[in-house]
């Protein structure tokens, strides 16, 4: 119960969205389920409903659907202004088009986007505001952004411009914006972060009791939770992705000691149930569906089924199809595709350019290197291995043909065949991957540059993955792949 030195606060809480903006049908009675017009029905009931209410977001708005990819953001970025969140922190995928976009993005919002750890290094200048402290009901609330290490890799795609930046440890930087602003007697400390559920749990462990961070809200692993984790007395949740749910905590915050005395939080299920459409949101939505160009459109190939790509870490269909495209098309014996080139969860069976353009918005040249069975098994256990399959690592499909088996119990590769012939540790093999896993080999494959270029130097193929995708979709109709065992992980001894 609120008194006179303790206010009810209701956080509001989304991660992840990734431009899934409309609404699904789902079960035999057609419920409509998640889309930004649901949620913003829920959000303007919620904030009618209750007082002090706050809509937080923890970073990867963009990237991920037709109207998001056609308009490199700046739709997402008039669309969130409409669900108008109070604070968001950046997420990887904010960068997907390039720093110069991004900060026409952040020029758009008209929230604060804030992060303090990713510096612009030759300057040690922050790119973006640390911070932002929201008065409400007469509290003083702190937000400070955190975003994962894999965006130092990640601007790699652009080698200008990741010289200048540098990601600073995100417990240092913490304490720093805290310092500054405990002289403003702040009631309640929350860290929006970008980094992964069990980066979040070992954060928790690294800040100071004195610093008084009372929950972090975080985003990037995609993680569905029945209840809030606890750690050194920090509140940790997540909202898992897309807009089907979105996570809501119910807190008492004390004004005297600057803490939460009392909380509930629930994963809220966004059904026609449990709240009406945003009408005039759906038809700003529908507004740029219908002004993309009819070029855009047009057909580009119809596979024989929808295929999917749902989780990164894993084998996939539309996963398969990618690795086995650029092994047809290049004659390689051996491709590793990264599985985050692949934009979106489903693509087909009606693939229209903007489809495509959206599952695939990465121009990257595609690079052809000489490897020895040995060095084919290191690069295996590596990708392989469980810290590599948590979020934070850089998992790969492949082609057809390929088998690689890994014990997860003695965590080491049981086996790694081509053709169903065990690849020796002599053999010679080609082998293809994009230049951005290219130029990062001792990250990606735990291999130097001198050790991929031992056979001789790695030979451009082709400028440009996403044409080579482009030609062979449009050039073979009605495919199809299954999920085959190409990467198998046993669980027993």
């Amino acid at each position: 119960m609120a008194t006179a030195n303790r206010r009810k606060f209701t956080i509001l809480h989304s991660n992840d969205m990734h431009g899934d903006f409309l609404a699904e049908l789902q079960g035999a009675e057609g419920k409509l389920i998640g889309g930004l017009a649901l949620l913003s029905g829920y959000i303007n009931r919620v904030r009618r409903e209750e007082e002090n209410v706050l809509y937080v977001i923890s970073g990867d708005m963009v990237q991920g659907s037709i109207i998001d990819a056609e308009y490199k953001g700046l739709s997402t970025m008039q669309i969130m202004n409409y669900l108008a969140p109070d604070v968001v922190t950046l997420g990887n995928h904010e960068f997907d088009y390039g720093v110069p976009q991004l900060l026409l993005l952040e020029k758009l919002a008209n929230f604060p986007i804030v992060n303090a750890n990713l510096y612009i290094e030759p300057y040690n200048k922050r790119l973006m505001k640390p911070c932002h402290i929201i008065t409400l009901a007469g509290f003083d609330i702190l937000f400070i952004g955190i975003i994962t290490s894999n965006i130092v890799h990640e601007l790699g795609r652009d080698p200008l411009i990741s010289k200048l930046f540098t990601l600073r440890d995100a417990a240092t930087e913490i304490g720093k914006i805290i310092n500054a602003y405990k002289s403003e007697d702040i009631d309640l400390t929350v860290l929006l972060t970008h980094i992964g559920f069990d980066a979040d749990l070992q954060l928790a462990t690294l800040l100071k009791s004195e610093w008084g961070v009372d929950m972090i809200i975080g985003g990037h692993s995609h993680t569905i939770l029945d209840d809030p984790a606890r750690a050194n007395g920090i509140l940790i949740a997540q909202a898992g992705v897309g807009t089907d749910q979105v996570g809501r905590f119910d807190i008492i915050v004390d004004d005297d000691s600057n803490s939460v005395v009392d909380w509930q939080w629930q994963l809220v299920p966004i059904t026609s149930e449990i709240a009406e459409p945003d009408e005039g949101l759906q038809e700003y939505i529908q507004s740029f569906l219908t002004d993309i160009p009819p070029e855009r459109r047009d057909l580009l190939c119809k596979f024989a089924e929808k295929l999917v790509h749902p989780v990164r870490v894993e084998e996939t269909p539309l996963g398969n199809l990618v690795a086995d495209a650029l092994a047809d098309m290049t004659h390689a014996d051996l491709v590793l595709i990264g599985s985050g080139a692949i934009r979106m969860k489903e693509l087909g069976p009606r693939v229209t350019q903007s489809d495509f353009n959206a599952c695939f918005p990465f121009e990257e040249a595609l690079e052809r290197l000489v490897l020895s069975g040995s060095q084919l098994k290191h690069i295996f256990a590596h990708i392989m291995r469980p810290e590599n399959r948590t979020g934070q690592g850089e998992c790969f499909q492949v082609n057809r043909g390929v088998c690689a088996v890994y014990n997860e119990v003695g965590r080491q590769l049981e086996s790694l065949t081509l053709n169903g012939q065990p690849i020796d540790d002599g053999r010679t093999c080609s082998v293809c991957l994009s230049i951005f896993h290219k130029r990062n080999p001792q990250r990606f494959l735990d291999l130097s540059a001198e050790e991929i270029s031992q056979f001789g130097e790695p030979i451009t193929v082709s400028t440009s993955i996403r044409d080579m995708l482009q030609e062979y979709f449009r050039s073979n109709q009605n495919l199809s792949r299954r999920v085959e065992g190409r990467l198998m992980y046993r669980k027993t001894g």
